[in-house]
């Protein structure tokens, strides 16, 4: 069966640049449970830095795609302003568009494919990437929410989550993240270059567009890794 791993990169509004009535509404929760200032302050900054994390108050800035068996891929991804040429690397090709054409090509590319592979795609990407491709009037190709449970998914389009499969489904205390997933099975870590989920916005405002995209591409390979010792010792 063709295996997709896939990942996304988002980023968040700029806080000052919304409309009144939104910061109101974020801000609300903030100003009711805050004992002083140090502590509004605190949570303010958390709530600004934290925008990415909603398709409400976010968007794509990249989706990288991973073929398992050919261990060749895609990372599409935004680049305003900043002229990029398509460019491959390590079986990886990178090439620049906006988020309408970012999701369209994913889309396209799903059809291909019965089975996807992430790492908390039921609990972030695929709510996210549905909510944006809706904001972009862009229609989904393929349902990557039916069914938690392998047994209840269609064979058209099964999804597996490793953060599910690997912590059987939340049954551990502690789920941890790919960083650590990866640790303790001797894979190469997303991580391991410098960059972490939480540069992400930086990197996009100081219009390092390709770096956030080499980092994608990181989290693919750890993605397809992981997914490779699910298979061998846990899919029993």
């Amino acid at each position: 069966m063709s295996k997709l791993v896939f990942d996304i990169e988002t980023v968040g509004e700029d806080f000052d640049s919304l409309d009144k009535i939104t910061q109101d509404v974020l801000t609300q929760w903030i100003q009711r449970e805050a004992k002083d200032d140090k502590e509004y302050e605190h949570l303010f900054a958390d709530l600004r830095n934290g925008l990415g994390f909603s398709p409400l108050t976010g968007k794509i800035v990249a989706i990288g795609v991973l073929d398992v068996d050919k261990e060749k891929g895609g990372v599409y991804y935004q680049s305003p302003d900043k002229k990029q040429e398509k460019k491959e690397e390590n079986g990886i090709t990178y090439e620049a568009m906006d988020e309408e054409k970012i999701l369209r090509k994913f889309w396209e590319i799903a059809v291909k494919y019965r089975m996807f592979i992430s790492f908390n795609g039921r609990g972030f990407d695929v709510p996210y990437m549905m909510a944006r491709s809706a904001a972009n009037k862009v229609p989904p190709t393929k349902n990557l929410m039916k069914g938690r449970y392998l047994y209840q998914q269609d064979s058209d389009a099964m999804h597996i989550d490793l953060q599910d499969q690997l912590t059987f489904y939340g049954a551990m205390r502690k789920k941890g993240g790919l960083h650590l997933w990866s640790r303790a099975f001797g894979i190469k870590s997303p991580k391991s270059e410098g960059i972490t989920g939480d540069d992400v916005s930086r990197l996009f405002k100081e219009k390092n567009y390709l770096d956030i995209a080499r980092y994608n591409a990181l989290d693919l390979f750890a993605t397809s890794d992981l997914y490779k010792v699910w298979e061998t010792y846990f899919n029993i």
